[in-house]
């Protein structure tokens, strides 16, 4: 059995964020959420600007332009979540 780079790759379908927690929905259905308050810039954004998270690279990333903030699905999924991650 052959695995596929997309198959090792989590994609993100939706975002958003609720009560400064923000939550991603993978294409498989599962949906996982992590608290504002793990990332730096996050943590201090203020709830309009955190609101305006984004997909990006295909759903290989969440984006805040406002905070100029990157984070990785891949990261969101393996739990990598506490430092700032750029994707840009």
């Amino acid at each position: 059995m052959s695995t596929t780079s997309l198959e090792l790759d989590p994609r993100a379908i939706r975002a958003w964020v609720q009560n400064r927690m923000v939550f991603v929905e993978l294409t498989d259905g599962r949906q996982i959420g992590f608290p504002a308050a793990r990332f730096r810039l996050l943590a201090r954004a203020p709830d309009e600007a955190l609101a305006k998270v984004e997909l990006c690279l295909n759903g290989a990333a969440l984006r805040w332009e406002e905070l100029d903030e990157d984070i990785t699905v891949r990261g969101v999924v393996e739990g990598e979540i506490g430092g700032d991650v750029g994707v840009k």
